[in-house]
């Protein structure tokens, strides 16, 4: 029997560092009602779906960047959001910061979930390459704190069986790192999902703003190809808060072809009927890794630095 899954990339426009979050779920609605009126079985929205990208200010009172971070999920604000999967038999994926507690103990995660058409969550990850910097650094445009407000998921990357096939989760930066798509593959992902917040301007290295885009789509073309598997990047695209990010959202091949892709910077639905069999194109007549794959000679690669 084939193993068509359709998915949506469900792209969300600037959200406003004030904007309530019950604002932002009406909108992941109306994009989750036009997926049901596509087909679609699965629906993708970008990282830190939520709220701002609020990792871009310097903020000295967690009191306050904890009012960013959700502490269950579902809560009372995204329940319409699940209720209304539910009642369309939709799947969901999207991204929100997550503050828990383990064995007294608090953490906080750049977290992503996958929820199946029941409405259960069937598989949660933390996100693990956190980019940006710990301290308050003045000379920036803004800032990238991710490594300040956030702890970097220890369990790694792994699919989970669902909508017929083995899909898996990464987050944003994960997109960069060919290891992100090789160890999926390795453990039998057939579609990985990655939610991103791309800033335009790179402070750092600003000679590199204007191939922002181009990178986007050379890591999730690469990571699709390179390892036989379908790629979902969905982005939160347009001016927020004073600062332009990418959009870009597509959905990618195991050939690496990009069979769908956004045209604005707004809110926006994608779609693609992705057949999961492909994936065997790639992994079988290109790289087969039980054929081909010489481990023994890549001993570097699992060594710290």
């Amino acid at each position: 029997m084939p193993r068509h899954l359709v998915v949506g990339a469900a792209q969300l426009g600037p959200i406003a560092r004030h904007e309530p979050r019950a604002e932002v779920v009406t909108r992941m609605i109306w994009l989750l009602e036009q997926a049901a009126g596509r087909g679609c079985s699965l629906v993708v929205y970008p990282e830190l779906a939520l709220t701002t990208f609020f990792p871009r200010w310097f903020m000295p009172d967690q009191a306050e960047i904890d009012t960013f971070f959700e502490t269950a999920m579902p809560n009372a604000t995204t329940a319409p959001l699940f209720e209304r999967a539910k009642e369309l038999g939709l799947g969901l994926s999207f991204g929100y910061a997550e503050k828990t507690v383990v064995d007294g103990k608090v953490h906080r995660y750049n977290t992503s979930i996958i929820v199946d058409g029941s409405g259960e969550i069937v598989h949660r990850y933390h996100k693990i390459h956190l980019p940006g910097h710990h301290e308050h650094e003045a000379w920036r445009a803004f800032q990238h704190l991710e490594k300040r407000y956030f702890e970097p998921g220890e369990a790694p990357f792994a699919p989970v069986e669902v909508f017929d096939g083995q899909i898996g989760l990464a987050i944003c930066n994960d997109r960069r790192w060919p290891e992100t798509y090789r160890e999926h593959a390795l453990r039998g992902t057939e579609m990985v999902l990655i939610g991103y917040n791309t800033p335009v301007h790179y402070p750092p290295a600003p000679e590199h703003d204007h191939l922002q885009c181009f990178h986007n789509h050379l890591s999730l073309q690469a990571g699709a190809y390179q390892n036989g598997m379908w790629v979902v990047g969905v982005a939160k695209a347009g001016k927020e808060e004073g600062c332009d990010l990418i959009g870009q959202s597509c959905i990618v091949a195991p050939t690496g072809e990009i069979v769908a892709q956004a045209s604005t910077l707004g809110d926006e639905l994608i779609t693609a009927d992705c057949d999961l069999d492909r994936c065997a194109e790639i992994r079988t007549n290109i790289f087969d890794f039980k054929k081909h794959r010489r481990p023994e000679m890549y001993p570097l690669l699992s060594a710290k630095v």
